[in-house]
């Protein structure tokens, strides 16, 4: 099989797809607006032919660029595991004529309004919502829906540019910092906890499933500097208290028609048991979130999903072995990090539950904590017992610290 991979060397995550596809035996091609030179060098090792192009956000020309490329008569499949390079890889597989989503059913795995009215026809409970593109219709749809609120964006991936609004003034002063987003979803707010729900589908059928939980939602972790916000991956993904949400999950992949590849859904549990959607975008979720599913299982799940899309196989014996936590840090301060406290007392005590430890070092500039999950660094911890992995990931939030200045 070769199978065409779009921007095969970022984001950060790409580079491992990448390799998982050709680790599998298929034939893995590339394109991409960085030059070759500049490709990761797993991404280098393991590609068979890169096409590197000048904007990928110019679609008609890396349509045309890829027709017209010798290897372009020797594909037989298009991934893309990137947000924003969801269509154009529908409309490579349309001007290519290979198998996969097509532009028509990808626009609601992009476009959020688009994606809740497919749900409502199906019956599965979505919030509220409303698609505005003006000031006035964002005023009109809050009155409709009640507060509190939620505005995001239409195409927006994660929580950026997303806000609760509570009240009339909370919208009069949220609505100026929208003014660059041509269009919004203004949204009842749904008060519960929040839990994904991914897959590795083959031919409409789910291979291998992982829910994590947010702790605390992701909402409350961008609109709180201090908060070290926690992904739990759960090692009992077939509990009761999850079993309507992984129900709900089959029904929207079905109702939305995904064959094969990675999906992230996002989902609610309301106090009173009831489940709402939330989104869910046709690719594997970010910041790590793929690392903990091979902590959890002990397997390669980047592997598996390139066996699932290249050969429609998924071999891996799934046995869920550990609950994972990714802490994701913020340093205090601005600047450069001068210091980190409490480090070595966390190695000592959890060191054997410590998978990963990818902190930023001392001398390193802050990061932006609004334009990036990940911020600062994180650690990844497993434990197989849920409530000592929740005590853990709590001593690591509240007292590892990284100082800036």
């Amino acid at each position: 099989m070769n199978i065409l991979i779009l921007s095969p060397g970022y984001p950060a995550e790409m580079p491992q797809f990448t390799r998982g596809l050709a680790e599998v035996g298929a034939r893995v091609f590339g394109v991409g607006d960085q030059g070759p030179g500049a490709l990761p060098e797993l991404v280098q090792r393991h590609l068979s032919g890169y096409l590197p192009v000048r904007s990928l956000w110019d679609e008609q020309a890396v349509v045309d660029a890829v027709r017209s490329w010798p290897e372009a008569k020797r594909l037989d499949g298009v991934e893309c595991l990137w947000e924003p390079g969801m269509l154009l890889a529908a409309r490579l597989r349309e001007a290519l004529g290979l198998p996969g989503l097509n532009v028509a059913q990808t626009v609601p795995f992009r476009d959020k309004e688009a994606m809740k009215q497919v749900l409502d026809r199906a019956g599965i409970r979505t919030p509220r919502h409303v698609r505005c593109t003006t000031v006035t219709a964002c005023w009109e749809a809050a009155e409709r829906i009640g507060y509190p609120i939620i505005i995001k964006p239409i195409a927006g991936a994660g929580s950026a540019d997303t806000y609760r609004v509570d009240t009339a003034d909370d919208l009069r002063g949220v609505l100026p910092r929208l003014s660059h987003v041509p269009e919004v979803s203004v949204e009842e707010f749904v008060d519960g906890d929040e839990f994904t729900y991914d897959t590795v589908t083959i031919r409409g059928e789910v291979a291998y499933h992982n829910v994590a939980w947010y702790r605390p939602r992701p909402l409350v972790a961008r609109s709180h500097e201090w908060i070290s916000p926690q992904v739990i991956a759960l090692r009992h993904v077939d509990q009761a208290a999850l079993a309507d949400g992984v129900k709900m999950g089959k029904q929207v992949l079905h109702a939305l028609g995904f064959q094969s590849g990675f999906t992230h859904m996002e989902w609610y549990r309301k106090a009173d048991g009831e489940v709402v959607f939330g989104e869910i975008g046709a690719r594997p979720p970010g910041a790590h979130q793929v690392d903990q599913m091979n902590y959890a299982c002990d397997f390669d799940v980047y592997r598996e999903w390139g066996r699932a899309v290249a050969f429609a196989r998924f071999d891996a014996q799934i046995h869920r072995k550990y609950n994972v936590s990714n802490i994701y840090k913020r340093a205090q301060g601005e600047g450069h990090i001068v210091r980190i406290t409490g480090h070595e007392r966390i190695h000592r005590l959890y060191g054997e539950h410590i998978v990963w430890d990818r902190l930023l070092p001392v001398g390193a500039p802050r990061r932006n904590w609004r334009s990036t999950l990940v911020s600062d660094g994180f650690l990844m911890v497993r434990h197989p017992e849920l409530a000592a992995l929740v005590q853990i990931s709590d001593d690591i939030g509240e007292n590892l610290q990284l100082i800036a200045q």
